[in-house]
């Protein structure tokens, strides 16, 4: 499998989670930030107006005071300065999500009357606050220290007494008082006419007239914000803009996440289709998987592929080998039934018992053929308990004639102890058979790094080159006249593969067949 880096699926979707999340919370925050804005420039809006009729209101009542120093309340409060002491700067700071205050009531006829030099003054900025009014949309008010309207863009509000609302009683205080009322819905109201009739909060601005430490007055205004629907309508072509661009990389996102999941996945379904008919050049791993699960899937697939086409090869070729190894004692055995069948008479009695004697050895052969089979296929999926076997025990008790044995003491392996007989006892049968009657093998078993190695020796002829590559297949053997059926080893190596241990053959083409088993210590 290549080392190449490649990202994970949970980091590629964690990815697209982030982007979203930080699409979500961006567009959230636009919102949000739209609205405060809406809010905010409206109350800036009022503040200038305010700040400027303020001027004007004090102007015109100075003239009608004449230098008295008594009029108006102290200031209790003093207006925030900038760097400069010479400036002192009115900052919009409301928040769309400010607290709101309900709605006040309609204002009482006040029972005192107005200031005069208030009312004098207002009645001159009459026309002035007209056409503020019309212009800004906003709701006028200018207000005596005792609470009265003297004017109003609402004709039907002046001499009127807002004393009890709580703008009017901090201004009067000398604080810039800005804050959000409820807007109750008016008959005519339309979310699509009007700027300033569809929205559920009004903000309202009430800025203390000051002269010599004093509050002559308060200048009150009004107005509903915009809403964000309106706004958005407004500036739709920009927002049509960033809609595009954010559609734009949402498409770049999805395209991404196609290049990177979508298409390996595919090549993925392909792959395992291609299993699924055996096509071997189809079920390759795909070439460039951007995903390293989906890269080692496609690995796997491969090479999971590969090992069932082994297989299949396996099973076919074991099945021939099966079908020769059956045929050729069955062809003997039913050659001489029917010689038995139908010239039984004529046979003598040695012929009789000859073909009786090859029917018997037939017989036997076949019976080992199906043990030693039965054999064969329970070493091939035995399964792979760990158990801890003793070595040198074992070893030791294969001590018989022709048969030496060598061992160190207190080995032990890790697989279980019939395994371990059955294979060497295969391997002894196996030498005593092909090394001549006088032949001895040698057992030796010694401990070597975290391994137990056992050799098994004799002292015949040994393995030819030629034979040496298949001394492991199926059914091969050089020893057929004498009944030998050519699966020892390979049940031997079966054995020893479903535990993770081994048997190798060792200086084929020399004198002495020499076999080597490797084992996991315990």
């Amino acid at each position: 499998m290549s080392l190449q880096w490649r990202p994970r699926l949970w980091m590629v979707l964690a990815a697209v989670a982030v982007v979203a999340m930080v699409a979500a919370i961006g567009g959230l925050s636009m919102v949000r930030f739209y609205d405060d804005q809406l809010v905010r420039q409206t109350e800036g809006e009022l503040l200038a107006q305010g700040a400027v009729l303020s001027e004007v209101f004090a102007l015109q009542l100075a003239q009608r005071l004449e230098g008295q120093v008594s009029y108006g309340v102290p200031a209790q409060v003093a207006r925030p300065r900038a760097a400069d002491p010479t400036l002192t700067p009115l900052l919009p700071m409301l928040r769309a999500n400010d607290p709101v205050l309900p709605s006040p009531p309609p204002a009482p006829i006040s029972t005192i009357p107005a200031e005069p030099a208030a009312a004098a003054a207002a009645q001159s900025m009459a026309g002035l606050i007209d056409e503020v009014s019309k212009t800004t949309l906003a709701g006028l008010r200018l207000v005596d220290v005792n609470g009265v309207v003297v004017a109003s863009s609402q004709e039907d509000v002046v001499g009127r007494s807002v004393q009890s609302r709580v703008e009017f009683q901090r201004a009067l205080t000398g604080e810039a008082v800005s804050l959000l009322r409820e807007r109750t819905p008016e008959p005519g109201d339309s979310t699509l006419e009007g700027l300033s009739r569809s929205n559920a909060i009004r903000v309202v601005v009430a800025l203390p007239v000051i002269r010599e430490g004093r509050v002559w007055g308060v200048v009150m205004l009004l107005r509903t914000p915009m809403t964000l629907a309106k706004a958005v309508y407004g500036d739709r072509k920009n927002l049509g803009a960033t809609t595009a661009v954010l559609l734009a990389v949402i498409s770049l996102v999805v395209l991404g996440l196609s290049i990177v999941v979508v298409r390996p996945v595919r090549a993925l379904v392909k792959q395992t289709r291609a299993i699924a008919v055996g096509d071997v050049e189809g079920s390759r791993a795909i070439p460039r998987p951007r995903v390293a699960e989906l890269a080692e899937l496609s690995v796997s697939l491969e090479s999971m592929a590969g090992l069932l086409d082994q297989r299949a090869r396996y099973i076919q070729g074991f099945t021939s080998s099966v079908s020769h190894e059956f045929k050729t004692p069955l062809s003997a055995m039913r050659g001489a039934i029917e010689l038995l069948t139908d010239d039984y008479e004529a046979l003598s009695a040695d012929q009789r018992k000859k073909f009786l004697g090859n029917l018997r050895a037939d017989t036997d052969r076949l019976t080992r053929l199906v043990e030693r089979l039965m054999l064969l296929a329970r070493a091939e999926v035995a399964s792979a308990t760990p158990e801890r076997v003793d070595v040198s025990a074992l070893v030791s008790a294969l001590a018989a004639p022709r048969v030496v044995v060598e061992t160190e003491a207190g080995l032990h392996a890790q697989l279980p102890a019939d395994a371990l007989s059955a294979t060497l006892r295969h391997l002894i049968e196996n030498g005593l058979k092909h090394a001549g009657p006088t032949a001895t093998v040698r057992v030796t078993a010694r401990r070597q790094a975290d391994r137990v190695v056992i050799d098994v020796a004799d002292d015949g002829p040994g393995v030819s080159q030629a034979n040496a590559g298949r001394v492991f297949e199926p059914f091969f053997t050089t020893a057929r006249d004498s009944g030998g059926t050519g699966l020892g080893l390979s049940i031997a190596a079966a054995l020893l593969r479903a535990f993770s241990c081994s048997v190798t053959l060792l200086n084929p083409g020399e004198p002495g067949a020499h076999f080597r088993v490797e084992l996991r210590a315990a």
